[in-house]
């Protein structure tokens, strides 16, 4: 496949980035036999001195020795190097050699020295800065020396900063690129838990996900609360953030659902935000049909929108879907950030959990910031979720009279 074959060029640093079981172990396997191997078994090939660098000495052996796409399962019998566990190192019959080094002990990579490295999953190392820097200082033999790095994408540093190096080439695949090689039922069972959360975006898709600085929500907490069967809601609140325009280049219509259980003193109340019911360019009239029918799936309370923008004209459109929709119009008077600070409190105090396909909105939440947002286009769902969440818990409505116990 593409991703797995190395890119043309001038670089030092190839990341080969995908989900889990895209087939990044057989790529970094076979990028180290193109290295050390000759035309003949024992000719030379152009590197001659291996550093492989994993998380545990456990891990080199087991997914980049001997796993079933590791060095050994790749290489031909007449090719084939031999495993010196005393040495801690792989010997080929042209004599090349691989050292196996740990990013538990970077001081481990002090002293030796490679004109090749394969690195195994950077991002989830907990010394990963110190060991990349140690092993950039040992990569000083032959003409060219290069590291081949195979990851699942974290949000950590040392992965960010590669990326961003000119001399860094990235190729990126899916799981579903190595389809043909993985079990359906594993494919089928996490594409049913995890399809539209950001957790499968970055261990499925490949994708790196980033947490802007001084986010109010982080991919972490957000990570933390899912929930996959949240029912018996004392009350459900549709949120509004209207679009005043349409077409393809038009803001999103924020739609977002949240229920509420309500026993207690408001201190004790929890929410759920059940679905995203958000549209994309859509005419007035089309958003307000998404959003009453929003009310009608999920049997909501309430329909709040912001007016800011609207004014008189959403509670009007909305009127000519459902004369009867239960609807209140509110006002911004503060800014995006505080109305969401004490949302985001909600978060962090752990009485807020989501449904698991969620994604687009928690892009957005993850990039709103105490400075504003810093994603692209406008917040609209995080500013629909933050008007369900005031309706519901900040500042919920002086009719409210507890209702009885609501079900999905």
């Amino acid at each position: 496949m593409d991703h797995q074959l190395p890119p043309e060029g001038d670089w030092r640093t190839w990341v080969i980035m995908g989900g889990r079981g895209a087939g990044k172990t057989r790529a970094g396997a076979e990028w180290v036999r193109s290295k050390v191997e000759g035309p003949t078994p024992f000719d030379h090939g152009t590197a001659r001195r291996v550093a492989l660098v994993g998380e545990t000495i456990e891990q080199v052996r087991e997914v980049m020795i001997f796993g079933e796409s590791g060095i050994l399962a790749c290489s031909p019998p007449d090719r084939r190097p031999t495993w010196v566990a005393g040495r801690k190192r792989l010997e080929w019959p042209n004599g090349a050699v691989a050292t196996v080094h740990t990013a538990f002990d970077p001081e481990g990579l002090r002293g030796p020295q490679f004109d090749a490295a394969w690195v195994d999953e950077l991002a989830k190392w907990k010394k990963g800065r110190e060991t990349w820097d140690m092993l950039q200082f040992a990569l000083r033999l032959g003409d060219d020396p290069r590291v081949c790095v195979t990851t699942t994408p974290r949000n950590v540093g040392v992965l960010k900063d590669l990326l961003q190096m000119p001399s860094t080439v990235t190729t990126h695949a899916a799981t579903e690129a190595n389809a043909a090689n993985l079990a359906a039922s594993f494919l089928e069972e996490v594409r049913a838990r995890y399809h539209g959360t950001r957790l499968g975006r970055q261990e499925l898709d490949g994708v790196l996900l980033s947490d802007a600085e001084g986010a109010l929500w982080t991919t972490e907490m957000l990570e933390a609360c899912h929930r996959r069967e949240v029912a018996g809601f004392d009350r459900i609140v549709v949120g509004l953030d209207p679009a005043v325009t349409s077409g393809s280049s038009a803001d999103e219509c924020g739609i977002v659902v949240v229920g509420a259980h309500m026993q207690g003193s408001p201190q004790d109340w929890t929410a759920h935000v059940i679905a995203d019911v958000s549209v994309q360019g859509a005419r007035p009239s089309e958003w307000a049909r998404a959003a009453v029918g929003a009310v009608d799936q999920f049997q909501a309370d309430r329909l709040v929108a912001e007016v800011n923008q609207g004014g008189q004209m959403v509670g009007e459109v909305v009127r000519q879907i459902d004369p009867l929709v239960p609807y209140r119009a509110v006002h911004a008077t503060r800014g995006k950030v505080a109305r969401a600070e004490p949302v985001a409190a909600l978060y962090e105090q752990g009485r807020v959990t989501h449904a698991p396909d969620l994604g687009a909105l928690e892009d957005q939440m993850v990039a709103m910031t105490r400075r504003g947002f810093v994603g692209s286009g406008s917040p609209d769902r995080v500013d629909a979720l933050v008007w369900a969440f005031h309706e519901l818990m900040i500042d919920p409505a002086r009719e409210y009279r507890r209702p009885g116990v609501r079900g999905l």
